[in-house]
């Protein structure tokens, strides 16, 4: 199974959603970078289902850092992030029938059947606690950088929140108890949520990805462009289906003479205008903010009987779900994007500068 991404600094996955632990090992980073426990711990909050709009599986996340770090920093060695997993119903999952739209068939077809089914094993979104907790080491790191990451939600069913409009949005992202930026779209993504688990349904819906302070120059094209790499490790994440930069898909109706992003110089910074490419042009950030929108489908696991089949005898089945599963997981995808996002980009940097560009900031 490949589940390491990046060239110069990697993230490596590892744990089942129903085994003793899940976690990362990060490597080729630099020393002397401060590793903040608290900072880590509030990654982790965000993430964390806190209330009837998440499942009701409640983990504590109370994880250890098992090599790389000393006395508050990092040593440059691999870090071992450990997660343990403490509050699980292996009895609610069954071997053969497929969940519908779940991983289920295609890890059964890919593994023979040895996979760890159990609350979908590796493929779980139990798995991005782990992401969660590499972001709360390297999210404060770039924010010594002059570089900030934040997500909202941006539309759930018929909610739509105001777009990132600027760093103090970022910024004010990165603290809130959820994620959106018009507190009255938030009450009425709430009351969506809440409906669709009360009709034992789920629901989807879109975020905004925003990343403020980023040099022009990064990006690696063709195969390595800025955009590439953010989809390739975005994509990682399994309720993702979608992801387009600035305009995106609005390009497709639209003239040059409207979106062209025509640049000027401002106090001697060259910037554009408009930011219609979202920071990134033939592949390499621009300086602009890099935005970026993520379609995120609704959670598989619904309480409703569903038609599949057990792969096991072969025979067409009825499936009804047991477990505790979220009816939206797009409050909890805000903070792994965030986490997602700081990887690539702490990935491309030290591609670019060095490793030691995190401990000394970019020149």
């Amino acid at each position: 199974m490949k589940n390491t991404f990046g060239q110069s600094l990697t993230v490596t996955l590892f744990g089942e959603s129903h085994g003793p632990a899940v976690g990362a090992l990060i490597d080729g980073i630099a020393p002397g970078i401060e590793v903040s426990d608290e900072e880590i711990k509030r990654q982790l909050s965000r993430r964390r289902p806190s209330d009837n709009l998440a499942t009701a599986r409640r983990e504590p996340d109370n994880y250890q850092i098992l090599s790389g770090v000393f006395e508050g920093r990092t040593t440059g060695t691999p870090i071992c992030i450990s997660i343990p997993n403490t509050d699980t119903r292996s009895g609610d999952y069954e071997r053969g029938k497929a969940r519908p739209s779940h991983a289920d068939y295609a890890a059964y077809c890919k593994y023979h059947g040895f996979e760890d089914y159990r609350g979908g094993g590796h493929f779980s979104g139990r798995i991005t606690a782990a992401l969660t907790a590499v972001g709360g080491i390297l999210l404060p790191a770039l924010r010594k950088c002059g570089i900030n990451i934040g997500t909202h939600i941006l539309r759930c069913a018929d909610a739509l929140d105001r777009p990132i409009s600027g760093l103090d949005d970022v910024r004010y992202l990165s603290d809130a108890a959820f994620p959106v930026l018009d507190e009255a779209c938030g009450e009425k993504i709430t009351e969506i949520i809440t409906k669709a688990r009360e009709s034992c349904d789920s629901v989807g819906g879109e975020t905004q990805t925003a990343v403020f302070g980023l040099p022009a120059g990064l990006g690696e094209p063709w195969f390595d462009s800025a955009e590439s790499m953010l989809s390739h490790a975005v994509f990682g994440i399994g309720g993702v289906k979608g992801i387009d930069f600035g305009l995106g898909f609005g390009f497709g109706s639209a003239y040059g003479s409207e979106v062209n992003d025509a640049f000027r110089n401002e106090n001697g910074k060259i910037i554009t205008e408009t930011n219609n490419n979202g920071g990134i042009n033939g592949g390499i950030t621009n300086g602009m903010p890099v935005i970026f929108r993520c379609a995120v489908k609704p959670t598989p696991s619904i309480s409703r009987v569903q038609k599949t089949v057990d792969v096991v005898t072969g025979e067409n089945a009825e499936l009804e779900i047991k477990g505790r599963h979220d009816p939206a997981i797009i409050r909890r995808v805000c903070p792994v994007l965030d986490s997602i996002t700081a990887i690539v980009i702490a990935d491309m940097l030290s591609q670019r500068y060095g490793t030691d560009v995190l401990r000394k900031g970019i020149n």
